[in-house]
C-alpha cells in the first residue's frame, strides 16, 4: 500500500468523518481527498513530473494536510521549509533540492520574494492563505485548485521512490537535506504502533507543533485509520488546553517547553483533559519539576518520551511506567538495533559513553546529493551514526550525553553540557538553561550556564555553581552563570547551542575543545 492507496481508502471508508480541523474550519476525508487530487493534477499541469521536488513554506493551516496528501498522491517529493528560517536560508534550500514549485503562505511570500529571483530551477510560486501581490507573477492557490480536476490521478508510486526531503535543524551549521523513501516513511509509522497506544478512527491528534517538523510524524497514521487532525497555526498553551477539551484530543506530540507552559497555565486546573491517552514528547530534556507537574496534570499513564532525529526515527521510547528513570530516553523500539561505538565504529561495553549508531525502519536513505556526507554518517553495516553521544545501562535503557560537537574539553576533561543542564533544570527557579564551553586562558574552555528564570523567580548565580559542584563534581561544575531573557530555538523548540556559543568565540579560529 502506498500513500495514494491510504488516501483513497480513507476517502471511501471514512468519507464523512472529519479529517482536519483548523480555527473552526472542518474538512471531511471525502473533501480532503478531492482537494488533494486537485492539487496533484494542478502541479502536473504546471509541468511537475513524478519525483520532482515541491516545497512548502508556511505556518500550520487547514491547507497543510491536503498539501501533504496531494504531493504524495502525485508522486512528488515534499520539501518542507521552515518559517523561522531567514529568506536567504530558505532560498538556499530551494536551490539545494532544485524545487520546481513552491507553495507559500501569503504572509511569508513578500519577505522571501527578493531571494527567489536567482533560482533558475524554481518555475512557479503558488500563494495560499491570501492572494499573491499584483504583478508578482505568483499563482493563486484557490484559483489553481478550482481550475484543476478532482479526478484521481492514479500515479503509481514504488516503495523506493522518494517521499520527503527533511532538513536538519542547522544546529551545527547550514541545514542539510535528509532523504526518506515511501517505504521508510510507512515503516517508521508502523514502528510507532509498537511503542505507543494503538489508534483507531476515534482518535484525535493535536498538531500543536509545526507540521514541517516532527508533528508530521503522526499525520499519516491518523489518516490511515480515519482519525481527526486538529491543526494549531501557532502554539499557545491556553488554546492547546482548550482544544484538548473541546475536540476530545487523544494524542499529541510536543516538546518539553510546551509541556512546561501548559502545566503552568491558569487554565490547566479547570480544563477536562481526560481524553488524552498519549502525550508524546521529545527533542530536548525535560526537567524533573516539569515532569512531576505533567504527571499530576495529564496522568501517570500518558507520557511517552521519544528519542529520534531527522536521519532516523523512532529510535527509543520511554514508556509511562518507565519514568522512574527520568534521565533516560527509554529502550530501543522493537525493530531498532542500537549500538554505542567509539571513534572507529567499534562497539563499546554497556555503561561507556560513545556515539549512538542505529539501524531502524525509519532511517534515511541518504543526504541529498552529498555522497561524502552520507558516507560519514554510515557504518559498514549500514547503521546511521547519529552524532549523539550516550550510553546503555545494564537493562538496555539509553542515556544521552550530548551532541558529539558540543562536548566541552576543559583541562583535558570531557564535559557533557546535558549532564550539567539536567542538574540545573531541577532548580525550581530555572525555566530554561543552556550550557556551553567558553574560552579560558588556562583550561582552553570552561562550562558556562545561560539561564532563563521561571516567571517571577530570581536565580542566584553562586547557588547554581554550587548546585553543579554538588551534582556533577568540582571538576565539571559550571564556572559562570549568565541570566538571559530568552534562548534561540529551532522550529521544534530545540535550543540552538551553536548560536548561543558563537558570540563567545567570535574572532577565534576555532573552539579549543570539542572541535
Amino acid at each position: 500500500m502506498d500513500f495514494g492507496d491510504i488516501l483513497r481508502r480513507s476517502a471511501v471508508d471514512h468519507r464523512h468523518r472529519v479529517a482536519a480541523v483548523c480555527e473552526g474550519q472542518r474538512q471531511t476525508y471525502q473533501e480532503m481527498f478531492a482537494r488533494a487530487c486537485r492539487l496533484a493534477n494542478a502541479l502536473a499541469g504546471l509541468g511537475c513530473q513524478h519525483g520532482d521536488r515541491v516545497a512548502l513554506l508556511g505556518a500550520n493551516a487547514l491547507e497543510t494536510v491536503e498539501q501533504v496528501g496531494g504531493i504524495a498522491l502525485g508522486g512528488y517529493v515534499r520539501c518542507a521549509l521552515y518559517a523561522h528560517q531567514t529568506p536567504d536560508v530558505n532560498a538556499y534550500l530551494l536551490e539545494l533540492v532544485q524545487a520546481r514549485v513552491l507553495l507559500v503562505d501569503a504572509a511569508l511570500y513578500e519577505p522571501l520574494r527578493p531571494a527567489l529571483a536567482g533560482l533558475p530551477a524554481l518555475e512557479h510560486v503558488v500563494v495560499y492563505a491570501g492572494g499573491p501581490p499584483a504583478g508578482s507573477g505568483a499563482l493563486d492557490y484557490v484559483q489553481l485548485l478550482a481550475a484543476a480536476t478532482a479526478e484521481d490521478p492514479h500515479i503509481a508510486c514504488a516503495p523506493d521512490d522518494l517521499h520527503v526531503i527533511r532538513f536538519s535543524a542547522g544546529t551545527t551549521g547550514r541545514p542539510k537535506g535528509i532523504v526518506h523513501t515511501n517505504d521508510a516513511w510507512l515503516r517508521m509509522a508502523d514502528e510507532y504502533r509498537w511503542v505507543t497506544p494503538s489508534l483507531d478512527d476515534r482518535d484525535v491528534y493535536l498538531a500543536a507543533g509545526q507540521l514541517t517538523h516532527a508533528a508530521v510524524l503522526w499525520l499519516w497514521p491518523l489518516v490511515r485509520l480515519g482519525g481527526s487532525i486538529v491543526v494549531m497555526p501557532a502554539f499557545d498553551p491556553g488554546e492547546a488546553l482548550r482544544l484538548i477539551e473541546a475536540e476530545r484530543v487523544t494524542v499529541t506530540l510536543v516538546v518539553p517547553t510546551m509541556i512546561q507552559v501548559m502545566v503552568a497555565h491558569p487554565a490547566a486546573a479547570t480544563r477536562d483533559l481526560s481524553s488524552l491517552r498519549c502525550v508524546n514528547y521529545g527533542a530536548s530534556p525535560i526537567s524533573e519539576t516539569t515532569l512531576a507537574r505533567a504527571v499530576a496534570l495529564f496522568g501517570d499513564d500518558v507520557l511517552y518520551q521519544l528519542y529520534g532525529q531527522s536521519e532516523a526515527v523512532p529510535i527509543t521510547m520511554l514508556q509511562p511506567h518507565e519514568h522512574d528513570r527520568p534521565r533516560s530516553v527509554g529502550r530501543p523500539t522493537p525493530n531498532t538495533k542500537l549500538t554505542i561505538v567509539d571513534e572507529d565504529g567499534r562497539p563499546l561495553p554497556r555503561g561507556t559513553v560513545g556515539e549512538i549508531a542505529v539501524s531502524t525502519p525509519g532511517a534515511m536513505l541518504e543526504m541529498w546529493r552529498d555522497p561524502e556526507g552520507t558516507a560519514a554518517r554510515r557504518l559498514p553495516d549500514g547503521s546511521v551514526l547519529t552524532r549523539d553521544m550516550g550510553y546503555l545501562d545494564e537493562d538496555g535503557f539509553l542515556y544521552l550525553a550530548d551532541r558529539k560537537e558540543d562536548m566541552i574539553i576543559s583541562g583535558g576533561y570531557n564535559i557533557w553540557p546535558a549532564e550539567l543542564e539536567n542538574a540545573i533544570a531541577a532548580h525550581p527557579a530555572v525555566a530554561e538553561v543552556c550550557v556551553i564551553g567558553v574560552p579560558h586562558e588556562k583550561w582552553g574552555e570552561t562550562p558556562k550556564a545561560l539561564i532563563v528564570p521561571a516567571a517571577g523567580a530570581s536565580v542566584d548565580e553562586q547557588e547554581i555553581i554550587d548546585l553543579t559542584r554538588e551534582r556533577v563534581g568540582a571538576v565539571k561544575r559550571v564556572t559562570s552563570v549568565e541570566i538571559v531573557d530568552s534562548l534561540p530555538k529551532s522550529g521544534v523548540g530545540k535550543i540552538l547551542r551553536r548560536e548561543v556559543r558563537e558570540p563567545y568565540w567570535a574572532g577565534r579560529g576555532a573552539r579549543v575543545g570539542g572541535a
